[in-house]
């Protein structure tokens, strides 16, 4: 089968391409400077391109790469199924759990912090305002994996414990958030892309992990974690996965049970 991934450089990107190559996919990886001239059938495709931790400094660049470049893909190419890749971020000012059902209506206050947000929710619209089902639209938490970029909340810390053994994390230790591992978002992604039901999935765990879970299954390894005095408060509300769980038997990989092998991972000469 013929696919095509946009923003195969990225993290997710390189090991969505690694996995539909597993599966037998004859796999595209156009790069952005070909992302213009690029035209007729591109088969099964993924749209992974978008910007994360400097998406404040650059707003202009963001709302490009979330809304405007696949503005452009979607009039001008064709293709057998499309999966793009937005975020549960969106779902910031939830306060239950309904609140974050795909279909439940989205608070979003509009400013410069919630750029991010609004121009993956425009992606969205554009997507689910084409007259084909195999659409799909993907709200990602926080995805792990053995070489994520330091630039995360994750991968920093991961980074400090296992080049120096010990790390401060700058938040209380009562703030949260939802992990979900790279290896379940590219299986997921491509089961929903060929059979799911549905327009729109959380891919999330389900379950917000405290930063004092990963501060003690750090210690519990004989490393040195530690908060400082006084870090600001950050929660995410709790990501319902219902749907997943219904349609495809999701059991999430565990973030801290994985933390040993992403440490280790991450101290070996080839991380």
């Amino acid at each position: 089968m013929k696919a095509t991934v946009l923003g195969a450089s990225g993290f997710i990107g390189r090991h969505l391409v690694r996995h539909l190559r597993k599966l037998k996919y004859t796999v595209a990886t156009p790069d952005r400077k070909a992302l213009k001239s690029l035209s007729g059938d591109l088969g099964d495709t993924f749209y992974c391109i978008g910007l994360t931790g400097n998406f404040r400094a650059r707003p202009l660049s963001t709302v490009d790469a979330h809304s405007g470049i696949l503005a452009d893909l979607l009039e001008r190419c064709d293709f057998r199924s499309f999966v793009y890749f937005s975020s549960t971020r969106i779902y910031a000012n939830a306060a239950t759990p309904q609140e974050t059902q795909e279909d439940a209506l989205i608070k979003v206050r509009p400013s410069a912090d919630t750029t991010y947000d609004l121009s993956k929710m425009l992606g969205e619209a554009l997507c689910l305002s084409l007259d084909h089902p195999s659409v799909k639209v993907l709200r990602l938490s926080n995805v792990y994996g053995p070489d994520q970029s330091k630039a995360t909340f994750l991968g920093s810390l991961i980074g400090d414990l296992s080049t120096t053994g010990t790390a401060c994390i700058l938040e209380a230790p009562d703030s949260s958030k939802d992990y979900i591992s790279i290896e379940d978002v590219v299986c997921l992604t491509e089961k929903i892309a060929q059979n799911g039901r549905h327009r729109i999935y959380n891919l999330a765990s389900g379950r917000p992990i405290l930063h004092e879970e990963i501060a003690k299954t750090a210690r519990a390894l004989g490393l040195a974690c530690t908060f400082k005095p006084g870090g600001n408060w950050r929660s995410f509300p709790g990501i319902n996965i219902t749907r997943l769980q219904n349609e495809f038997g999701f059991m999430p990989k565990s973030l801290l049970e994985d933390l040993p092998s992403l440490l280790h991972a991450a101290s070996s000469p080839t991380a």
